[in-house]
């Protein structure tokens, strides 16, 4: 458990606000025939462009046959997240989650979306934005883990999708991922204790079907089991007093 000071808090204010940026403008950017480099290409650029850097990037996770190489992941229907943004063309009618992170003046933030590629209403999305706002509004000093979980999970599961178990939300800012995890899934009054000033990122991740996943032979792509679309989205917040203050909004 890592404790942000006000210098740090101001910074990781000003990175989310030009991080949030970042992914609206590449969310726009995803529409049929578009590919997932471009994306990709786009983000990084904008990025750089916001004097930031991509911290996805060269990122090394335990197992993975590789660090990240890219600045953003781009996860297509089945794909839950990290999807590697290899050049796949986007049709109408995918689901596609855009997740992202940058290092700005020594600290990161991390964010994402999940976008519909042609437009129109999707329940699964609707559901699963709603359940962050829902997560978020668990957040406060003395609060539990098990409390953001447990709420993101029973509204998920009321409104009939899986809720993804081996992924979770984590503390950020000193380093891409950080302690405590917060899992979209559990019993209030259970698991780690927020503290005020603490730096996290809630992300549910849910499915049409069953909430089991796996991982793709790339070694970074998580899939659903069943083939089963999925939708993520996340917000890095400041745990307050009172609540929550979201910091990757524009």
């Amino acid at each position: 458990m890592i404790i942000k000071n006000k210098k740090e808090l101001e910074i990781l204010r000003e990175g989310g606000k030009r991080l949030a940026a970042v992914l609206n403008k590449a969310a726009n950017n995803a529409i049929e025939g578009v590919t997932t480099r471009e994306l990709n290409d786009l983000a990084e650029s904008l990025i750089l462009k916001s004097g930031g850097a991509p911290s996805f990037k060269g990122y090394k996770a335990q197992g993975a046959p590789h660090p990240y190489p890219d600045a953003l992941c781009v996860s297509i229907n089945e794909e839950v997240v990290h999807g590697l943004p290899a050049g796949r063309k986007l049709k109408n009618g995918d689901i596609v989650g855009l997740d992202i992170g940058m290092w700005y003046e020594g600290l990161c933030t991390d964010t994402a979306l999940t976008v519909l590629v042609g437009g129109g209403k999707n329940k699964l999305i609707d559901a699963t934005k709603k359940s962050l706002e829902l997560g978020i509004a668990e957040v406060r000093a003395g609060a539990h883990a098990g409390d953001i979980g447990f709420a993101i999970q029973k509204y998920l599961k009321s409104e009939g999708f899986g809720v993804v178990r081996e992924l979770v939300g984590h503390g950020v800012g000193r380093a891409v991922h950080e302690d405590p995890e917060i899992p979209n899934w559990g019993k209030r009054g259970v698991g780690p204790e927020l503290v005020e000033n603490m730096i996290i990122a809630l992300e549910p991740m849910a499915t049409e079907g069953g909430y089991k996943v796996k991982l793709s032979k790339d070694g970074w792509t998580w899939l659903t089991c069943d083939g089963s679309r999925s939708a993520h989205f996340e917000h890095t917040l400041v745990v307050t007093k009172g609540g929550a203050e979201v910091l990757t909004l524009l």
